[in-house]
């Protein structure tokens, strides 16, 4: 029996429980997965109330990095982009790990782009040192641009082989020569960027709710790729389904079932 949930701050908004509660149907597990909000600095005080029937949370903003402080066990990854989306029970301990990055690999493959030359990252935070692991030693350089170089430090942990820049929120020329561009900005922060004269850099928005984003949808009409933040949700979800379930599955199918539920409930 698996008993898990979604864990942060706000949380009515995900779409996690669906996703989850549906795998788990079609695999035939007994499992039952919930959305509980959890704010900023209240992850140990929740873990503390947690007794030995829960399986595993799913972590969201702003708890990815309070996560990797409280886990028992830090994988290597997890630790390097100081952000866990996943807590497991394990052997009576907690286990930290991120799906994300996984979550960002696939759903570039799926849509058959092959990360290389010059990668541009809008935002700074968790996601986005997630998005940049994910491109690390593919793309020759990494340019990330934030409305302020606070993060430095921890970005370039993130990022060990990839050449890594830093710009300002002014700099958006960046996107002129950019092979592709991941926007990991709260929802509305992207919405006044000027965009670059040619759009044939695939566009990565992590966003999924609200949809589509005003970038998004003009980075389409110029007839630029863009991939949504649900894929990205659905592939770091079944890596999630996969840990908590003890189960393997085939990914194609299971993707169709998840990207059909999820679309139909943003309607």
């Amino acid at each position: 029996m698996i008993e898990a949930a979604v864990l942060g701050s706000p949380i009515w908004h995900s779409l996690s429980p669906l996703l989850h509660t549906s795998a788990y149907k079609e695999l035939g597990v007994l499992g039952h997965y919930q959305a509980i909000e959890v704010g900023a600095g209240g992850l140990e005080s929740f873990m503390g109330r947690v007794d030995h029937r829960w399986t595993g949370f799913s972590l969201t903003m702003p708890l990815k990095e309070e996560a990797v402080k409280f886990a028992d066990h830090v994988e290597p990854l997890a630790a390097r982009i100081n952000s866990a989306n996943t807590l497991v029970r394990d052997a009576g301990t907690w286990r930290a790990l991120t799906t994300d990055v996984l979550g960002f690999t696939e759903a570039l493959k799926m849509h058959g782009v092959q990360v290389s030359g010059s990668v541009v990252i809008l935002g700074a935070g968790a996601t986005a040192r997630a998005a940049a692991a994910a491109c690390d030693g593919l793309a020759a350089d990494i340019t990330v641009v934030n409305r302020s170089l606070n993060r430095i430090e921890a970005m370039s942990e993130s990022v060990e082989n990839s050449e890594l820049n830093f710009v300002d929120w002014s700099q958006m020329h960046v996107l002129e020569d950019a092979d592709l561009v991941i926007s990991t900005t709260p929802a509305g922060v992207s919405d006044a960027i000027a965009l670059p004269s040619k759009t044939s850099a695939p566009f990565f928005e992590a966003l999924y709710k609200p949809w589509p984003t005003v970038a998004s949808s003009e980075w389409s009409l110029r007839g630029g790729l863009v991939i949504d933040g649900l894929d990205l949700l659905i592939h770091q979800a079944m890596a999630q389904i996969e840990i908590f379930s003890a189960r393997t599955f085939d990914k194609e199918s299971m993707y169709s079932l998840l990207r059909a539920v999820g679309v139909d409930a943003l309607k």
